[in-house]
């Protein structure tokens, strides 16, 4: 059902490797219906924070605003996060401190088997990895450049905003080591003020370990630390714009 004042519907849909359902937020850019134009796709986790304020926690990105106000030419499919579960979901690796977490290998699953060819069926979608995008902030982060790790071949951008590395680091630095390439392009950002866990320097030493596995001559991947960003949605709002137009 499209809502009047927002520019996205919504629907359900079953995530039988969750065990549950997932309601999923869909923003399709302007002129959208008078077009018969493929558009690329981004899925973003943490929904809830991304077009509403109601529902979000600690703000929302004002992602349908920006996009028009951008004239985007791109899709964006949000899925909703697990609430209790939600860092059982987006952690890929166990962490003691956390309990149940590291099941994200479920979670992309559902992705890129269920939800991904739904919406490829429904939408005009452009369905190669240069046109799909993984995005997202926190253990959003942390499991958007998962994504690409471990799909390689399904996720070609990747938007990694204050990634949670510290969550899961040198699992993720031993299977980035075993790569023999990456080849998505990666906007990553975070603020300087939020450096409790080593925010900047775990992604520096990611930037570092990602330009080993290519050609720094490709410009792949961009690094921003934000002066005085702190761990928020103020941060990512403000910075998805620009993020948004680097990776398209």
């Amino acid at each position: 059902q499209i809502e009047a004042q927002n520019r996205y519907s919504t629907f359900d849909i079953e995530a039988p490797q969750l065990q549950t359902k997932k309601k999923i937020w869909v923003y399709l850019p302007l002129n959208y219906e008078k077009s018969t134009k493929k558009y690329p796709v981004i899925y973003m986790h943490d929904a809830q924070n991304l077009f509403d304020r109601e529902a979000s926690f600690g703000g929302e990105w004002n992602v349908e605003e920006t996009l028009d106000s951008l004239k985007a030419k791109v899709i964006v499919i949000g899925i909703e996060h697990g609430n209790e579960k939600r860092i059982e979901e987006l952690t890929p690796y166990k962490n003691e401190k956390y309990r149940n977490s590291g099941n994200a290998n479920a979670y992309l699953e559902f992705i890129v088997k269920t939800l991904k060819p739904q919406i490829d069926s429904t939408y005009r979608t452009k369905t190669n990895a240069k046109n799909t995008c993984i995005w997202g902030s926190s253990l959003g982060g942390l499991v958007s450049f998962y994504a690409a790790l471990q799909y390689p071949d399904v996720f070609g951008k990747v938007g990694c905003f204050s990634p949670a590395f510290w969550v899961n680091k040198s699992n993720i630095v031993e299977k980035m080591e075993k790569m023999p390439k990456l080849d998505a392009k990666i906007y990553l950002l975070c603020g300087d003020k939020e450096d409790k866990e080593n925010m900047v320097s775990n992604m520096k030493e990611m930037e570092t370990l990602i330009n080993s596995k290519r050609c720094e001559c490709k410009k792949l991947n961009k690094l921003v630390i934000v002066k005085y960003g702190e761990h928020n949605a103020k941060l990512w709002r403000n910075a998805f714009a620009k993020a948004y137009l680097w990776l398209f």
